[in-house]
């Protein structure tokens, strides 16, 4: 038999008669220790200040009472709500306003089309992976070095990033932050991150957040400024986006990325795409496809192994260039739990393949040889064949 437990949302404002109600009556009042001591405690009963989680709330289970529990904001947005509904308690809920909405209010902006991200009890790196691909996010951040981690990721990425500190509290603080007070950022806080280059006056979307996949891939090559036709094929693409898995909050290194047509299309799906160039020229063509298609793309000019040196490990890599060696120190280096590299040479199959094993991966591949249909005089059609390439691809782990 599980407990009546209450979730309270508190925004700063004064609670509302229900709440302080169930507060009266309850026998054990669970919350963070600031939200304990802006309420009154019947004498009597237990608090419990919630520091880990998982003890909190075996506490509320075993309760034999009724619990009142205190939650910042909305407790069903990224809250205790759904740690409760895990545990078989399925709470009544006084919400108040999220401290997303309040953090967007003072700062009178829209968030409709804002992505809402939560480092809260996470790894940070997903987080921030996320951040860089959208022009407009709110981060829930953790206590500690986690939001001051994550704000200069952004200011470092040329975001304006706002802290929204302590909310609702007395001393409530919402500032913009530049390199020099990133350092004193206070918890508990909110960070909204802005790309001061998206273009303010664009009209409203109908979805809020990240869109999802995009409408079709493995674009046509023609879509893409190329050198001689020195580009991964579309067809050759589409099978490497599907081993490459690209994805929001994932980090994928484009190595040797010439044109940059893999590092586009993976930024496509809301990944966060490094692509990895040493020839200027080529850079040039990176930038101009990003622009072109929309997304971001970040590039580490130079060569490879050397740039490689603190760039954000990847969850996957691709390499349509460059020999086994610098392959080899991306793969040290880098630790992808995913790799896919495409090679004209038959020569190079085994030693890639070799290689991926070596470093522990399941190694799979294939060749691909399209050919395409192609107008004839008098309205009819021929196939053309394109050069084959073989795909290898290693992944490794779960």
């Amino acid at each position: 038999m599980t407990p009546p437990v209450t979730v309270i949302g508190c925004d700063g404002s004064p609670l509302p008669a229900e709440a302080s109600a169930v507060i009266a009556a309850a026998s054990l009042v669970a919350g963070a220790r600031r939200l304990l001591a802006a309420v009154t405690i019947p004498v009597g009963a237990q608090q419990t200040e919630i520091t880990r989680l998982d003890d909190a709330l075996a506490e509320i289970c075993q309760a034999t009472g009724q619990v009142a529990v205190l939650a910042s904001g909305d407790p069903g947005f990224f809250g205790i709500v759904r740690s409760l509904r895990a545990r078989g308690i399925v709470p009544r809920v006084i919400p108040a306003v999220s401290s997303v909405a309040i953090a967007f209010a003072r700062l009178g902006l829209d968030w409709d089309d804002a992505l809402v991200l939560s480092a809260h009890g996470r790894d940070p790196l997903p987080v921030s992976a996320a951040a860089l691909t959208h022009p407009k996010v709110a981060i829930l951040t953790a206590p500690g070095e986690c939001g001051r981690q994550l704000a200069r990721v952004l200011l470092e990425a040329g975001r304006r990033v706002y802290a929204a500190e302590r909310l609702g509290g007395p001393d409530e603080r919402v500032a913009e932050l530049t390199a020099d007070t990133v350092g004193g950022l206070a918890d508990p806080n909110v960070l909204v991150a802005v790309d001061p280059a998206a273009d303010p006056a664009a009209g409203p979307g109908w979805v809020a957040g990240h869109h999802g996949a995009p409408a079709g891939w493995a674009l046509p090559d023609e879509t893409f400024a190329h050198r001689d036709s020195m580009i991964t094929k579309a067809e050759v693409r589409a099978v490497v986006l599907a081993r490459l898995g690209p994805g929001l909050g994932r980090t994928v290194w484009d190595l040797g990325s010439g044109s940059g047509s893999v590092a586009v299309e993976c930024a496509r799906f809301g990944a966060s795409v490094i692509a990895i160039e040493s020839d200027p020229r080529q850079c040039a063509r990176i930038e101009r496809n990003a622009a072109a298609h929309g997304v971001a793309v970040r590039l580490a000019r130079g060569r490879a192994p050397g740039i490689l040196a603190g760039l954000p490990g990847p969850d996957a890599l691709f390499a349509g260039g460059g020999g086994d060696a610098v392959l080899a120190a991306a793969l040290r280096l880098g630790r992808p739990a995913r790799a896919v590299v495409t090679l004209a040479s038959v020569d190079r199959v085994r030693t890639v393949s070799e290689l991926l094993a070596e470093r522990g991966y399941r190694v799979g591949g294939l060749q691909l040889q399209a050919s395409r249909l192609t107008s004839l005089p008098g309205g009819s059609v021929r196939l053309a064949a394109e050069n084959p390439v073989f795909v290898l691809s290693g992944e490794r782990g779960a």
